[in-house]
């Protein structure tokens, strides 16, 4: 994998989750989270936050929370279950810009506009974006849960809308993302520029694209993309 060179851009808009910060990162907080409350509530018969973690990174990863209650035996498990969703949801994450997240959005701060584009339930991805400090450093947030799910990716709105709001059309435009199923789609099929940030530790960074669903370009880091 080689540098990206894009040119006649205006605009930079980015993913969220592992695109500006490691998913990963934000369930381990969660899980300390939900793992303090458990403990506070119940006999643990083990460490509850290590064992979610083991359970993130297996099969169980879509059900973590009711494959441990089975696991410790609780019946009925859905009301805790329940709970530790909400508690999942709804805590202060703990997380950090991936350095060269930073230093992208440094360098490119002033040089064009800068956005976001992100699906998953509001509340939580709205904590994130608080968390790492975006408000400030993105002239437009878009968190497509406001609108509901059905406009989540692919689904085009997010993308007209930047549009309309910048008055920027097509190759003017990039969107960085990471999860080829949903992500390029919508920027595809408008004419914008596509770059997929494959990071090693990210959520999808295993998952290979179909035919149509792919990326114009792929980076391991955007260290390797040149913007001008």
């Amino acid at each position: 994998m080689s540098n990206v060179r894009l040119t006649g851009v205006r605009a930079v808009v980015f993913d969220l989750d592992d695109t500006l910060y490691l998913e990963r990162s934000f369930a381990l907080s969660g899980f300390a989270a939900v793992g303090a409350w458990l403990r506070e509530h119940m006999a643990c018969p083990c460490d509850p936050c290590a064992r979610m973690a083991e359970l993130f990174e297996s099969e169980h990863r879509r059900r973590v929370f009711d494959r441990l209650m089975e696991e410790w035996g609780v019946r009925p498990a859905e009301p805790l279950v329940r709970e530790m969703i909400d508690r999942f949801r709804t805590h202060q994450p703990r997380i950090r810009l991936c350095p060269d997240a930073e230093r992208a959005l440094t360098c490119w701060n002033g040089r064009f506009k800068l956005g976001l584009i992100s699906d998953g339930p509001l509340a939580v991805q709205q904590n994130k974006v608080q968390a790492l400090g975006l408000t400030s450093r993105l002239d437009q947030i878009i968190l497509t849960d406001r609108w509901g799910e059905d406009f989540w990716k692919p689904h085009p709105r997010a993308f007209e809308w930047l549009e309309q709001s910048w008055g920027v059309r097509g190759q003017q435009l990039v969107y960085l993302a990471d999860n080829p199923a949903k992500d390029f789609i919508a920027p595809r099929q408008r004419g914008w520029q596509t770059v997929r940030v494959r990071r090693e530790q990210g959520i999808h960074s295993l998952l290979e694209a179909e035919c149509g669903t792919e990326a114009d370009h792929e980076v391991r880091t955007l260290e390797e993309l040149m913007i001008c």
